[in-house]
């Protein structure tokens, strides 16, 4: 191969890589686009001649042609956490969050204001784009934060990122986090090419761009007309920038711009609850002036330092808010009212509408929330009603549209809660001092049955992949299935039978159905749907007691000494229990194989002895060789200790095993202790 073409290869590709950042990032364009095709065009012709010059960051790589055969899940390095969401929409909301942050970090009254990054919420997908040596190399969706889904092909395909960073020393690994959107003018041209060819037209902005990205076929992502804004990071080796002195995440998104990355102009430093209260309000008369959709305005601690000292609770970091805006309002009639039997056996009034295109979609169904709301709203079949919705928020009517011309054209009766459940005519009750009525039907009633397997197949749960509401459905109403413990009784055979249902689905289902067999205290807590009982609970729970004979033998006192449980949670699990089919499941589950690893306990251990990691944090990374990571955290976690996300000079431990990534390298760098699985469980003995 000539040296020349080479060189003229190199040369190509830095020019084409040059235009598309000022074309696609900074809008302005040095060259027509007739040249920019040409120089394309030289370059295709190179590679094609010479097929080793092509390289994975070449801009002739953009559009692939191989169609996929699914999303295969990625496992974020760091994972993608969500931020807490400040629903007061009011300038309150901005003092509240200001107040938290000054009594997170012990200000004094008359310190100085804190320093924040103020920046838009956009309403799109959020995307973890990998580079190495500059290049980018995996692009995944959020997924549920740990795990996402390879969209790598797809993401190549939007000109605004960069298929190599530009400028330097760029990191050996820098993870990027943003946001997939799409412009409303984009959207709506696109709408107008879709009536032309009489081509079902889009909802929203936010889900095409969603759907976009999730296609199976990069072509038919190349076809929308997708952009993107980088926010954040993700996993990071060796840049300097984040431990320098004075670091802030104002320079930070200064810095990915110079790398070539999409930053959104619309942000601003500001200094305490005043400039927060400015910028929400500066935003908020701008709104519907921005070219693409946001739902609200973001505030971050401006100092990375400040947020590491602030860390996270859970899942979400404790140093930023999401400040929300009034939801999108219109009038509708209301033309009926059903009632939705939940999960729980709550028993919901759902207005039926005339549909009302609202908060970026139509809406024809409402919750009213409880009897109590609906007296309140004072709305009957027949008014003009508000209805509000705001991003991916459930639609509620507001109240009566009072100014609706003339009174009711006739007596209309108040809507009354009936008395029989609408799925299975179990009688309905309302709990003592409570709001919401409930069917009494419990695993007997169809409508609880299909959210009860749903719930308890989820990924958060038993994760029992392939289990999904079309396929609960037909269990359900079949009658394959009236209990919990009915799933784990179900055959290729039996499977094979039913719709959209084939050998090797039937296969994977019940290969599923086996591997979820094995899970952890924690999950199988979770799993059974108590009312009041999230993951944390759950986690607490499996924690103090160890066991699950001594979670369903405990009394409400009992429960009342876990952490974060108070009276109408202890309640609501102690009733439970006390529910003799409910034992029954659990024992029939138990009899079908499911099984967790057990201990005894933090509360009798705490009796017996202290705790050998009471008050030590301690990090996983990578994958150890007998224990997954649920069962080292949840032996950590029952040995008195903390399992956090990230590696900081808190941290007391890292617990390293094959793959160990970035975090074995911080943990090296602050001079955290490194532990293989062996060490672990020394140190879980108390030997170490």
């Amino acid at each position: 191969m000539p040296a020349e073409a080479r060189g003229r290869a190199i040369a190509l590709r830095a020019l084409l890589h040059h235009h598309a950042h000022r074309y696609y990032v900074l809008d302005a364009p040095e060259i027509p686009d007739a040249e920019y095709d040409r120089l394309f065009q030289e370059l295709q012709a190179l590679e094609a001649a010479h097929p080793e010059l092509r390289t994975a960051d070449s801009p002739t790589q953009r559009v692939l042609g191989r169609v996929l055969d699914g999303l295969a899940p990625v496992r974020h390095a760091v994972p993608m956490l969500s931020i807490q969401t400040e629903t007061d929409t009011s300038a309150a909301g901005a003092e509240a969050f200001d107040a938290r942050v000054r009594r997170e970090l012990e200000l004094a009254d008359d310190a100085p204001p804190v320093e924040y990054a103020a920046e838009l919420k956009y309403d799109g997908l959020a995307i973890n784009l990998r580079y190495e040596a500059g290049v980018l190399v995996l692009a995944a969706t959020r997924g549920d934060g740990e795990t996402g889904e390879d969209v790598t092909q797809n993401i190549r395909t939007i000109g605004q990122i960069p298929l190599r960073l530009q400028g330097g020393p760029v990191p050996p690994v820098l993870e990027i986090r943003g946001e997939v959107y799409m412009r409303r003018d984009d959207f709506e041209r696109l709408n107008e090419l879709q009536r032309e060819k009489g081509e079902k037209t889009y909802i929203n902005p936010r889900n095409t761009a969603a759907g976009a990205v999730r296609q199976l076929d990069p072509a038919m992502t190349a076809s929308r007309p997708l952009s993107f804004f980088a926010y954040g990071l993700g996993a990071v080796q060796d840049w300097g920038f984040l431990v320098e002195a004075g670091a802030t995440h104002g320079a930070l998104l200064d810095a990915l711009a110079a790398f070539g990355l999409p930053v959104s102009p619309d942000r601003r430093v500001v200094r305490g609850a005043e400039g927060l209260v400015a910028f929400h309000r500066y935003v908020e008369a701008r709104r519907d002036a921005l070219p693409f959709d946001i739902d609200g305005v973001v505030y971050k601690v401006n100092s990375l330092e400040l947020q590491r000292r602030m860390g996270f609770k859970t899942r979400e970091p404790r140093w930023a808010v999401a400040h929300k805006y009034p939801a999108q309002e219109q009038v509708t009639r209301l033309n009926g009212i059903e009632v939705q039997v939940g999960r729980t056996g709550k028993l919901t009034p759902v207005a039926k509408l005339e549909p009302v295109f609202v908060g970026g979609t139509t809406v024809s169904n409402a919750t009213l929330h409880n009897i109590f709301e609906l007296r309140r709203k004072g709305v009957r079949i027949g008014d003009q009603v508000i209805v509000r919705r705001a991003g991916d928020v459930i639609p509620e009517v507001v109240g009566r549209y009072v100014e609706a011309p003339g009174p009711r054209p006739a007596y209309v009766p108040n809507f009354h809660m009936p008395r029989q459940c609408p799925v299975c005519g179990s009688q309905v009750q309302r709990e003592k001092g409570g709001i919401d009525h409930r069917c009494t039907g419990g695993l007997f009633c169809a409508a609880q049955r299909k959210q009860a397997l749903l719930h308890f197949a989820g990924r958060r749960a038993m994760d029992i992949e392939g289990l999904g509401d079309k396929l609960v459905d037909q269990l359900v109403d079949g009658g394959f299935i009236r209990t919990l413990p009915e799933l784990y009784k179900l055959g290729v055979a039996k499977l094979a039978g039913l719709e959209r249902m084939a050998d090797k689905s039937a296969a994977n289902l019940v290969a599923a159905l086996e591997k979820s067999k094995t899970t952890t205290l924690a999950r199988f807590l979770y799993a059974l749907g108590i009312r009041q009982v999230g993951e944390a609970t759950a986690k607490d729970l499996a924690r103090h007691f160890g066991s699950i004979d001594r979670v369903m033998d405990a009394s409400v006192e009992q429960l009342l000494e876990v952490n974060d449980v108070g009276p109408v949670v202890a309640t609501s699990i102690h009733t439970f229990f006390a529910q003799p089919h409910n034992r029954e499941v659990v024992e029939q589950l138990r009899a079908a194989g499911l099984n967790w690893a057990e201990h005894e306990g933090a509360a009798a251990a705490a009796a017996a002895a202290p705790l050998p990691l009471a008050g030590k944090t301690l990090v996983l990374t990578g994958t150890l060789p007998e224990l997954s990571r649920d069962e080292a955290k949840a032996l950590i976690e029952a040995a008195g200790g903390k399992v956090a996300g990230s590696v900081s000079k808190k941290t007391h431990f890292v617990v390293a095993g094959e793959e160990a990534g970035s975090k074995l390298d911080k943990a090296r760098e602050l001079g955290v202790p490194v532990l293989d699985e062996e060490g672990l469980r020394r140190l879980l003995a108390g030997a170490g």
